[in-house]
């Protein structure tokens, strides 16, 4: 079993919710945890660079997103 912070009758409560729910729900459910995530992302970027514009915030979650290693020095 995968370590988990969720103690295993949490994990089996969550299930049945789950289950419960109808594909639209499910699908609902995981695109506003992406959002939420991406709210995190931008959030530390913006924490890390107060001086960046937002279009510089946007361009380094996409950086994070598709290409993680460092931008080289002359495109950035």
């Amino acid at each position: 079993m995968p370590i988990s912070d969720t103690s295993p009758k949490a994990r089996e409560i969550q299930l049945q919710i789950h289950r419960g729910m109808s594909g639209e729900q499910r699908i609902l459910v995981a695109l506003d945890m992406s959002l939420f995530a991406r709210d995190l992302a931008r959030e530390r970027i913006r924490s890390e660079h107060p001086d960046w514009d937002e279009r510089l915030v946007e361009r380094e979650l996409l950086r994070i997103a598709f290409l993680p290693l460092p931008l080289p020095a002359g495109l950035k």
